[in-house]
């Protein structure tokens, strides 16, 4: 029986993948841990964690992947783990100006505790993990390919993204451990965070107060809807794996790119709203423009869901689950 650890399992990501687990996945057991933090609302964390475990087959521990203690339990109480996704993280880039110890905890250590776990458990078939569209940094060259250098990150958040493909770089040299490197690119969608400028927008829209606009909106980002995202974890999961051990890295992320002023306006359309907009200069930490590259990879991956249809189903989310409409 395949036993799969999700780590950030009450997160925007970690949630949706669990849950297609568990839909997909019903003879296996899926083993969630989140240490359900206050950077973001602490409530849709347990409302997204209440609907996981509604599925009998789903094991939950409230543990933290930076202290050693916790690890050391989760790895005794479940020795035979085979399958593992990470994707708990310190998210957000402008918070690293404030926070920076948050991401050397979360993101540096706690990556390394959950390496040295997979280097331990002898059933481990496939260490899969979160890195980001933001390692490319100041990089100028579109799209983003998985062939080029990422020398140039303009921000902790992506800094320590970037450590995170080194260090599983060097645990899959030295351990053989397989590893995949997941560079999301901007994903959004219902059960999003709440940090995130589409959520912010469409919050300030129907609250009717102002909302903060970086560079007058003058930013590109490949927008991502979740169902597409988890649609290609679950290839590379389901597919047959390369010979192992095996090190590869994706991008998964729409080639379509949209700028955060057009977001804007789609959502202003279906609020049936106008925005109080505060305009700000572009921020140290923002890169331009993200576009995601997905040649030269070996995975085909798919952007189904155009972007319009994506902020309607993310509308109605927020207003069942924040107006009760």
């Amino acid at each position: 029986m395949n036993q799969f650890l999700i780590t950030g399992a009450a997160g925007f990501i970690g949630f949706h993948a669990a849950l297609a687990l568990l839909k997909q996945k019903k003879d296996s057991v899926i083993l969630g841990i989140d240490n359900l933090n206050a950077y973001y609302d602490v409530e849709l964390k347990k409302k997204r964690l209440s609907q996981l475990l509604n599925y009998p087959n789903f094991v939950f521990y409230p543990y933290d992947i930076s202290c050693e203690q916790d690890m050391s339990r989760l790895s005794a109480q479940h020795p035979d783990v085979t399958h593992v996704l990470h994707f708990a993280a310190q998210a957000g880039v402008r918070h690293g100006l404030t926070h920076p110890m948050d991401y050397a905890k979360t993101n540096l250590l706690g990556f390394v505790n959950m390496t040295e776990l997979c280097r331990h458990w002898k059933k481990v078939e496939h260490f899969l993990y979160a890195s980001s569209s933001s390692v490319y940094g100041g990089n100028t060259q579109y799209p983003f390919s998985v062939q080029d250098p990422v020398r140039h990150p303009l921000s902790l958040y992506a800094a320590t993204k970037q450590s995170n493909e080194l260090i599983a770089y060097a645990y899959h040299h030295a351990f053989q451990m397989s590893c995949t490197a997941l560079r999301f690119f901007t994903v959004y969608g219902p059960w999003g965070r709440p940090d995130m400028a589409i959520f912010l927008f469409t919050k300030a829209l129907f609250e009717n107060t102002s909302l903060t606009l970086f560079n007058k909106g003058n930013m590109w980002r490949s927008f991502t809807f979740i169902d597409d995202i988890i649609e290609g974890i679950l290839r590379i999961l389901m597919n047959p794996l390369p010979p192992s051990p095996f090190y590869q890295i994706f991008n998964l992320g729409s080639k379509n790119i949209y700028s955060i002023k057009e977001v804007l306006e789609i959502l202003e359309q279906l609020t049936q709203r106008k925005a109080h907009i505060q305009q700000e200069p572009a921020h140290i930490m923002d890169v331009p423009k993200t576009q995601a590259g997905l040649e030269h990879q070996d995975l085909v991956f798919e952007t189904k869901t155009s972007l319009l249809s994506g902020l309607e189903q993310f509308v109605t989310w927020y207003k069942q689950f924040y107006l009760g409409e």
